[in-house]
């Protein structure tokens, strides 16, 4: 998820990392985003005119991605087992925000047998603040932790007869990644090192997603139909009220708009047009599982097609020619 942070970046990367956004209302004008020399929007809107998607056309296909397997020990968090027959996509905990060995491996388990593509959802290692607060982390220790959790995670999937097809960045992690390049890089890095075949999701026009592209690896655009967002693009934090939505229909009628529409109101009203190839909702979020099954069956009802990116031509950007060299391997 795409959040303001709690407080600003230190130094010299978060005066880099600081966006400038230029959003004009919906009377047929272009919304331009734009950002400072050297750095790459923080998950927000993409260059689009009134009438278009960014890209040009209509989406009739998407993937829906949930956030599972974050129970640990005694503690329960989310119901994956009425939450993961309605998506195409589970983002699968890896230990350190939430998980532990046993949930990995069940959750993996229960995955398959609902037809969800599995993935890593690697957080920072803060089991106490579950993986939401910033952590500074150093760009090499970071793609060391990274590698960790994908390859705790693939280990598991291979003991159950699967494998990984892409990773999630999870929380404060995901919300750092989206607007600090240097950070972008190490996960990019990270999960190249382990599989270049696996997809990165990261949020619409995110520092996450370019910098995926620039190692050569599949990305995802990610939106939120259980989120609300500002016109620059960015999701309301969730300390401030409304910006989890819960009403089912509301979060159906939003999934709908995104997919044919590439656009989604902000809070002030105006039109935010995004990239998307898959739909985050929360398994965290009160009544998930209610929320799901409504905005699958919204999509279904209006001839959407439900699969993971990748499968069957759905979206997904190809990765970048590497012009014959691989990008550094360390910052």
């Amino acid at each position: 998820m795409v959040e303001p942070a709690s407080h600003a970046p230190a130094g010299a990367d978060g005066r880099r990392g600081r966006r400038r956004t230029e959003a004009v209302r919906r009377k047929g004008n272009a919304r331009l985003t734009r950002c400072e020399k050297g750095a790459c929007p923080g998950g927000a809107a993409q260059i689009a005119r009134s009438g278009e998607t960014p890209g040009g056309s209509r989406v009739q296909h998407i993937d829906l991605n949930a956030d599972v397997g974050e129970s640990f020990g005694p503690y329960v968090i989310g119901d994956d087992e009425r939450m993961l027959p309605h998506v195409t996509s589970a983002n699968v905990a890896c230990g350190c925000h939430g998980g532990d060995p046993s949930v990995m491996r069940r959750t993996l388990r229960l995955a398959v047998a609902c037809g969800a593509s599995p993935g890593a959802h690697p957080g920072y290692a803060d089991l106490m603040g579950f993986g939401r607060r910033d952590v500074a982390m150093d760009p090499r220790e970071l793609e060391d932790l990274v590698v960790y959790q994908i390859g705790a995670l693939a280990g598991a999937a291979a003991a159950e007869g699967t494998r990984l097809r892409h990773v999630k960045p999870h929380g404060a992690l995901y919300n750092r990644a989206a607007r600090d390049r240097r950070l972008a890089d190490a996960i990019a890095r990270a999960v190249r090192a382990v599989d270049d075949g696996l997809i990165l999701f990261g949020g619409s026009g995110s520092c996450l997603v370019e910098a995926g592209e620039a190692h050569g690896l599949r990305t995802a655009a990610e939106v939120f139909a259980d989120r609300a967002y500002r016109a620059d693009g960015a999701l309301v934090p969730r300390r401030e009220p409304g910006a989890v939505i819960t009403d089912p229909a509301v979060v159906a009628a939003r999934a709908l708009r995104l997919v044919r529409d590439g656009e989604v109101a902000a809070v002030n009203d105006e039109i935010v047009r995004l990239r998307r190839d898959t739909i985050c909702l929360h398994g965290d979020t009160p009544g998930a599982a209610d929320l799901a099954a409504a905005l699958r069956a919204r999509l279904e009802e209006a001839g959407v097609r439900l699969a993971p990116v990748g499968a069957g031509g759905t979206a997904g950007a190809e990765p970048r020619p590497a012009g014959g060299e691989r990008p550094p391997d360390r910052a």
